[in-house]
């Protein structure tokens, strides 16, 4: 009874640790990230994977990696999911635009364009919207991520 005692602490303890170092994970991942000028914190990078996942991992990827040719048109003329992760062209655009993009479409950025995407308006709130964003820009490397914030900025200088 002792021993089964002593291996439930010890598994007990282990538990903690990992959940610790997740939850220490999820910070540092969240450390420095903004969206739209404002901080993206841990709890928002979880919510927006698990959104990512139900409603984006099926066209963009489970790890962000979008479709296979991705740079390739599909035979019905529009072109295949981009990733999002560092490969993509994801962190070349400002947080605002990728915002409209999320929630209006593609065609509210660029008239006329038709993407298979749907835009997300009516299905995810907003706040949801700058989550996804948010855990999408925190799994970004620091280059990429000071790169969009640079491109974020120039946007909002412009007159």
């Amino acid at each position: 009874m002792k021993r089964l005692g002593l291996i439930l602490s010890g598994a007990a303890v282990a538990g903690a640790a990992a959940l610790a170092a997740g939850a220490t994970q999820s910070e540092s991942a969240a450390e420095g990230v903004t969206f739209m000028g404002e901080p993206v914190t841990a709890d928002n990078i979880t919510l927006g994977q698990e959104i990512y996942a139900a409603n984006c991992a099926s066209c963009h990827g489970a790890d962000l990696e979008g479709q296979p040719d991705w740079k390739r048109r599909l035979d019905n003329g529009r072109m295949p999911a981009p990733p999002h992760d560092k490969t993509g062209h994801t962190w070349h655009h400002p947080d605002n635009q990728l915002f409209t993009i999320t929630k209006l479409g593609v065609g509210a950025v660029v008239e006329g364009y038709e993407s298979d995407m749907p835009a997300f308006e009516g299905i995810l709130t907003d706040a949801e919207i700058r989550s996804v964003l948010g855990y999408i820009k925190s799994t970004w490397p620091q280059r990429e991520r000071g790169f969009q914030a640079d491109v974020t900025g120039k946007e909002k200088a412009a007159p």
